[in-house]
């Protein structure tokens, strides 16, 4: 609604995800618009953690898709949060080092 307010968009998947040749066409207009908008993009595998790491939804709730998710802040100062804040860096030097968009294992605890 407000891409203003986006500062990352995660796109999660794991390796049963990959063969999906339309989530694949699915991220590729996402990143367009993120690219268009400097929204820093990550990519992650391990579904099941990042499940865990945003907690269980709400019982009676949609089920969720954590395929794309947006991490918005609207705070006039995006990066304020420390965390974001590393997290820019980390896109940025990947960016610098001509890998556009990064990619995270989220690994089981």
């Amino acid at each position: 609604r407000d891409p203003d307010s986006v500062v990352l968009c995660l796109l999660a998947t794991d390796e049963e995800d990959e063969g999906d040749i339309a989530l694949q066409i699915h991220f590729t207009l996402i990143q367009a618009f993120c690219c268009d908008n400097d929204i820093h993009i990550l990519r992650v595998s391990g579904m099941q953690r990042l499940a865990t790491i945003l907690g269980e939804p709400e019982p009676g709730a949609e089920p969720r898709d954590l395929h794309c998710l947006l991490v918005t802040n609207p705070h006039t100062d995006a990066w304020k949060s420390q965390g974001l804040a590393e997290v820019a860096s980390y896109c940025a030097e990947s960016r610098d080092k001509n890998q556009w968009v990064p990619y995270v294992c989220l690994q089981e605890r």
